[in-house]
């Protein structure tokens, strides 16, 4: 039977910068952005801070509200990469399927070394959480299973600094009673969903029909039924093996909210454009756009549209991201966005997509797309020869809003 771990780094970026300023272990302190350019949300947080209710995404002004003497400092992420391959390096010890699911968590495959190692599943990973301790001085939860989200799950169930077995034998008794929202991949639409349905504990999925949760939340219905039941038969990877790519996303905050329609046209550009160049240079096309927009009060609304065709073209992705704000949201002063985010999903490798064309497009419309394609090519060329901000596609500039020329923020 497979052994599968998920460590995860406890408060990781806040652990990170207690390393190097050793009097922060003894204060409330968070890891947040630059609050000048309204940037400010917290993103890290130590034990000492939680207990006062400090959450991540929680404001500057929020965290400094519950915790009026909350140290803050920015964040550095080359420094926590540095720390995180460190991490990794003592997995690799032991595997060499060591999967990173972010900067802070990895799931390992440990079939081979309990065998090896002739060390019980328990013992292996409070090895692991020791030499991690002692070797860089941070702690890491490590959550031990038969299959890859029962071993996140267990990751999570107790923190900081412990491990957690779930098996097949005692699984029931130990995430069945959870509420539905503690189940991996269930956002909080879903459980809305679920509990309106009288679904409110991970329990209660794992015991619905699975016919009844496909026909609640579709395919993502069908997959937490599975997830709920320990059904999750996807491998961990080699170190280092590339991920599929799904999706290419990128937000900004700006640096005062957003309340005419040209900002909005050039906060979605400046974005359009980077999403665009990492889909050319992937050599990738997208056939859906999705726009979320967060409010000054952090709320969010998503909305997504199916194009009908795949492109990687900056002007089909921008006209289509803000037809979606358009449709959405009313712009103006009493509708302020804090924040934009354009991602593009139903990705295909570029050389691979074909398209189904009329006769009409015969006549012109495929012609001018190949054309487009050719000019953004011609764009794409003169910046890797001379920077990405040598030359851009649209309205990209507005320093009230913090947006430069060539996507530079200010």
């Amino acid at each position: 039977m497979a052994v599968i771990f998920h460590a995860d780094c406890n408060n990781f970026f806040a652990s990170c910068e207690c390393l190097e300023r050793p009097e922060l272990k003894d204060v409330p302190m968070a890891v947040a952005g630059d609050p000048e350019n309204r940037k400010g949300v917290v993103v890290a947080k130590n034990e000492i801070a939680k207990r006062y209710g400090v959450k991540t995404t929680d404001t500057v002004y929020q965290a400094r509200k519950k915790c009026p003497g909350i140290v803050f400092v920015p964040p550095r992420h080359h420094f926590y990469s540095e720390i995180s391959g460190r991490v990794n390096a003592i997995y690799l010890d032991y595997t060499e399927y060591v999967e990173p699911a972010s900067i802070d968590e990895s799931f390992l495959d440990m079939t081979q070394a309990v065998s090896c190692l002739k060390r019980t599943p328990r013992q292996l990973a409070d090895e692991l959480r020791q030499r991690v301790r002692s070797e860089i001085g941070i702690t890491i939860s490590v959550g031990v299973s038969f299959c890859k989200v029962f071993a996140k799950m267990g990751s999570d169930y107790k923190k900081p600094d412990a491990t957690t077995v779930i098996t097949r034998e005692n699984y029931r008794e130990l995430l069945w009673p959870l509420p539905v929202s503690d189940l991996f991949l269930a956002g909080r639409a879903a459980a809305q969903a679920m509990r309106r349905k009288g679904i409110m504990t991970i329990g209660d999925v794992a015991r619905q029909p699975q016919r009844a949760m496909q026909g609640l939340l579709g395919k993502h219905g069908d997959q937490l039924w599975r997830y709920a039941n320990g059904i999750d038969d996807e491998p961990v990877r080699l170190y280092g093996e590339a991920r599929e790519v799904k999706s290419v996303s990128r937000g900004r905050t700006f640096k005062r909210d957003l309340v005419t329609e040209n900002e909005v046209r050039t906060g979605l550009s400046v974005l359009v454009d980077e999403v665009a160049r990492t889909l050319r240079r992937q050599n990738l096309k997208g056939g859906v756009v999705t726009v979320q927009i967060r409010r000054p009060d952090m709320t969010v609304i998503s909305r997504q549209i199916s194009l009908g065709h795949c492109t990687f073209l900056q002007r089909e992705l921008q006209a289509a991201a803000f037809e979606l704000v358009r449709q959405h949201w009313t712009v103006g002063e009493a509708h302020p966005i804090r924040a934009l985010t354009v991602g593009v999903t139903r990705l295909s490798p570029a050389d691979q997509v074909t398209e189904q064309i009329t006769m009409f497009d015969l006549a012109g419309a495929d012609d001018r797309r190949q054309r487009l394609e050719k000019l953004e090519a011609a764009v794409e060329a003169v910046r890797r020869k001379h920077g990405d901000a040598s030359i851009t596609l649209g309205c990209q500039e507005n320093a009230g809003i913090g947006v430069k020329r060539g996507g530079e923020r200010g």
